[in-house]
């Protein structure tokens, strides 16, 4: 594509963009693969997004919840107490252990969305798995 081509355009009604993308497609082993052009850059997947924070209360819940159900503290206000913090807190970051079990493994892998952060999770967490997911997909 010559360079003063043009890669994008609008549609004249504003409502579709078509994305012109230099590329050949090619088959190998019986499978089509994408051949960038020569000097362009390869595409490489996204690095992770560790949040240390976040896993550091993921395990904190974990644990509390463990230690809940075991019975070593009967309520959260014992477990808050013998932890030194606040009741309100335990209590809020003991939710995320309502978490789906596929948006804890992204958590841990690093594969949240960019405007996942704690303080959202633990306000107002809703107990369906598929509005999680959706509040974690649009939280960018």
């Amino acid at each position: 594509m010559p360079s003063e081509a043009k890669y994008a355009e609008l549609s004249p009604d504003g409502k579709s963009l078509t994305v012109h993308l230099p590329l050949t497609l090619r088959k190998r082993g019986g499978r089509k693969i994408i051949i960038s052009p020569a000097g362009a850059q390869q595409w490489t997947p996204a690095r992770p997004r560790i949040d240390n924070t976040l896993i550091r209360a993921l395990a904190r819940a974990f644990r509390w919840k463990h230690m809940l159900e075991t019975g070593e503290f009967a309520t959260v206000i014992e477990l808050a107490a013998a932890e030194r913090l606040d009741r309100s807190f335990v209590s809020h970051v003991l939710q995320l252990t309502l978490l789906a079990p596929d948006l804890v493994e992204a958590i841990l892998d690093g594969r949240q969305s960019m405007g996942v952060q704690l303080q959202a999770l633990v306000r107002g967490l809703p107990v369906e798995w598929d509005r999680q997911r959706e509040l974690m997909a649009t939280s960018c």
